[in-house]
This record gives C-alpha cells, sequence and structure tokens, in this order.
C-alpha cells in the first residue's frame, strides 16, 4: 500500500501502531526487528507461533531461539507473551531466555503441541522473568510444567490449564491451592488431563469434610472439557461459585454427581445463563430437578447426550399446577445428536413457548384448529394469538420464546418438520440436505 510521505511519516511516529510483535513462519525477524524499532517504549503483545508443520520443523528450534533473542532485551514491556511450539525441547529453549523481569506482562500463554512426547524435558525452566509478573492476570499453560508452582499462577483473573497426562496430571489438593491464591478469579478452564485415582479420592473425601470451601466470589465462566469426572466432582464440591454464568461439560462420563453439587450450590445464588454438556451421562430427573433451579437460563446445549428423552422437553413445556415456568428465559436449545427425543414432545415445547401457552392450552386450539379445516393456517394462527392475548395474565413469568433450535444429527427429524420448526423459531440448524454423492446443496 503506497500513501504520501507525510502519512509514512505520522505512521512511522506513532509507536502504538507497531506494538504487536509476531514471529512465525509467515512473519519474518527483520519484519519483528523494524516494529521494536518503532514502537519505541510503547507495552508490546508478543507472538512466537510455530505450529508442528512437516515444512518447518527442521529449522524450528534455530528460528525459534533467534526470535528470543531479538525479543528478550523488550521483555521488560512486554503485555502479553504467547509461545506456541510443537514440543518440550524447543519451549525448553525459548524459556530459558525469559530471565528478565516482566512488570507490564499481564497474559501469559505457553502451548506445548505435542504433550506425550520428550518427557526427559520435565525440568521446569523456573523462575521466569525473575518471578517479578505483578500485573499477571491470566494463564494459558498446555502440557507445559511448571512444577504447579503457586506463585506462577497466583492473583490471577483467567486460568486455563490442559495437556497433563498420567504422572503430570495435576491433582484436586494441587488444583484447590492453586484457587486458594486467585480469590479474583473470573474464567477456569480444565482441558485433557487424567483423570485421578478413585481410590485417592475416597481418602479426600473425608479430609475435605473438615476443610473450608474455597470461595471463588467472581468467577463467572468455567468449563471442563475431559478433564476426569472424579477431579471435577471433587474440585465442584469443594468450591462456592455464587457468580458463574457459563458452564461446560465435555466427555465427563457420568454426570450425575455433578448435577448435585451443582443443585447444592443453586440454593444460595447460581445464576447460570449458559450450560454444555456433551458426550456424557445423567441421570434426567435429577438434571430436571436442577434445571428447575436455574431461571435465568438463556442457552440450554445437549450434544449426544443419550438420557435426554421427551420427558425432559415436556418438563420444558408443561409445568404442573401451582409450579413456575422451568427456564423461563430459555431462548436458545441445542440438541445435536440427541436421538432419543420424540418430535412430538419437540413440537409441543415449541407450541407451549410461543406466549407462554401450556401445552393443554396448545392440543385445544390445534383441536379447534382442526373442526375448522375451511379456516386458512394463517388464520388459525392468528386466532390462536388472539386468544392468548385474551387470556388473563398469570402472577408468574411467562416463558420466552424459543429463538434458536439445533436439531443437527437427529436422524428421527424430517425435512417436513424442521420446515414446521422454521415457522416458528427464527433460527433452525439441522443436517444439510444432500445430494445422490453426499455433497450439500440447499434445503
Amino acid at each position: 500500500m503506497l500513501v504520501c510521505r507525510y502519512w509514512r511519516d505520522v505512521a512511522i511516529d506513532t509507536p502504538e501502531l507497531w506494538a504487536d510483535i509476531c514471529v512465525s513462519p509467515h512473519d519474518s525477524l527483520e519484519k519483528a526487528h523494524r516494529k521494536l524499532a518503532r514502537s519505541k517504549s510503547v507495552p508490546l503483545d508478543i507472538t512466537i507461533n510455530f505450529t508442528p508443520r512437516v515444512d518447518n520443523a527442521s529449522g524450528a528450534m534455530e528460528s525459534i531461539i533467534h526470535a528470543m533473542d531479538l525479543i528478550r532485551p523488550a521483555l521488560w514491556r512486554a503485555r502479553s507473551f504467547r509461545l506456541s511450539v510443537p514440543n518440550k525441547p524447543q519451549a525448553h529453549a525459548a524459556l530459558l531466555r525469559c530471565r528478565e523481569e516482566a512488570p507490564n506482562l499481564e497474559t501469559l500463554c505457553i502451548r506445548i503441541f505435542h504433550s506425550m512426547q520428550e518427557d526427559h524435558y520435565s525440568s521446569p525452566c523456573l523462575p521466569l522473568f525473575k518471578g517479578h509478573t505483578p500485573r499477571l492476570r491470566s494463564c494459558s499453560f498446555t502440557s507445559f510444567n511448571f512444577n504447579w508452582d503457586r506463585s506462577v499462577v497466583s492473583s490471577l483473573r483467567v486460568l486455563q490449564l490442559g495437556g497433563y497426562w498420567n504422572g503430570s496430571s495435576p491433582s484436586v489438593d494441587t488444583l484447590l491451592d492453586i484457587l486458594r491464591g486467585c480469590p479474583g478469579l473470573e474464567e477456569l478452564a480444565l482441558r485433557n488431563m487424567s483423570d485421578v485415582d478413585p481410590e485417592t479420592c475416597v481418602s479426600l473425601e473425608h479430609e475435605f469434610m473438615s476443610t473450608k470451601v474455597v470461595k471463588l466470589p467472581r468467577l463467572t465462566k468455567a468449563s471442563f472439557y475431559y478433564a476426569g469426572i472424579m477431579r471435577t466432582r471433587m474440585l465442584l464440591s469443594q468450591i462456592s461459585f455464587p457468580a458463574l454464568e457459563s458452564l461446560d461439560f465435555c466427555y465427563l462420563d457420568n454426570l450425575t454427581p455433578v448435577l448435585e453439587h451443582l443443585r447444592q450450590q443453586s440454593l444460595t445464588s447460581l445464576p447460570l445463563k449458559y450450560l454444555r454438556i456433551e458426550s456424557s451421562f445423567l441421570n434426567e430427573p435429577k438434571f430436571i430437578l436442577l434445571l428447575r433451579r436455574l431461571p435465568s437460563l438463556l442457552t440450554l446445549e445437549l450434544v449426544d447426550v443419550e438420557d435426554v428423552t421427551c420427558f425432559l422437553l415436556k418438563n420444558l413445556s408443561a409445568p404442573p399446577m401451582a409450579h413456575p415456568w422451568m427456564c423461563p428465559k430459555l431462548e436458545r436449545l441445542n440438541l445435536d445428536g440427541c436421538t432419543a427425543l420424540e418430535w412430538d414432545a419437540l413440537r409441543g415445547l415449541v407450541e407451549s413457548r410461543l406466549s407462554g401457552r401450556s401445552s393443554q392450552h396448545s392440543s385445544a386450539s390445534a383441536a379447534a384448529a382442526s373442526r375448522s379445516s375451511f379456516v386458512s393456517t394463517a388464520s388459525a394462527s392468528a386466532h390462536i394469538h388472539a386468544l392468548s392475548l385474551s387470556r388473563p395474565a398469570t402472577p408468574t413469568m411467562q416463558p420466552r420464546r424459543l429463538s434458536s433450535v439445533d436439531v443437527t444429527r437427529c436422524h428421527q427429524i424430517s425435512k417436513e418438520m424442521v420446515q414446521w420448526l422454521k415457522m416458528y423459531v427464527r433460527d433452525v440448524r439441522c443436517e444439510p440436505a444432500k445430494g445422490i454423492w453426499g455433497e450439500s446443496i440447499l434445503p
């Protein structure tokens, strides 16, 4: 891009425009050197990214060392530092050069792609940045061994840990000690970890009965993705999260004990707005008991959950007499891969939440419409809407209309059923129609 000399001088003399430093197979050292010189003394966002690709595997180590030697004098003004390397020897070589203090560092991300290799590099390169990172608030470690040093991950707002297998995976006690040092934690993510020994957890349960619960009053987002059901269960039983709004469970086997811990938390405060459960087992009646305690839930995602049946949908659409609606604010429902659901239950759920009508009102309206077969579909819909508006208001909160429904990989939902859903739901996601050769075509 060509500009006049005036605009070129303005750009060069504005150091904030050159504060993003990146070194990768597509970003040269010369470019990084030029940005370092023009950024002067402003805080830097540094990224060293070498993915495990075949075409750059041979020279990756040399490039990483050169990049760190170039950036090392400017680490004192780094605001964020992100390192992504294929294996542990390369991470070891890079982190050996992180010996300068980093008083401005706020975000630290270290990612090692090949987590199961090079175990002889298990000794950590500590202390990083001479242990002086007073502003550090976000840490994301993937397969990086920091010896579970509490000083490295203290006073954080965001903590993401993943890629720890076998003997490298953290114990429940270790994680609780880390969480005690982060009372202001707002986001917690545990991903891809070997589970703890069940026999050890049995002994820990008796010890935890006499220990104090770890209070995380600012925690708003938590994610447990293949983090081990025993680890997840023990952690949630020992922490308090009265402000939690987003929660993910993926690949955790039987979630029923975890649901009970969530129900216990909901007795005090659990303003959950987003809940996702993927490829896990659960007890459906106990899950429904939990949902009754979540009036603020906006999004419910159930992906490949075989235990979800029409019983859940009927409870979402028809509350018992003198009981409030379950999840009245629910707007987005994801049922991807839930093949045990029946179409009638899904249709009843959508109809009952069009204007807060229960399934009894829906069936009565449908019967009236069938008796008046000469009335058009549009007129019947208008008549049903008018009846719902003329009905006296109840003191209980009426449910919101569903704005999104996902029925991808639900083979029991036909194309005609999807077309019906699209008349009443703004966003309907489903399996795309395919041609005779398997290619996607427009529905």
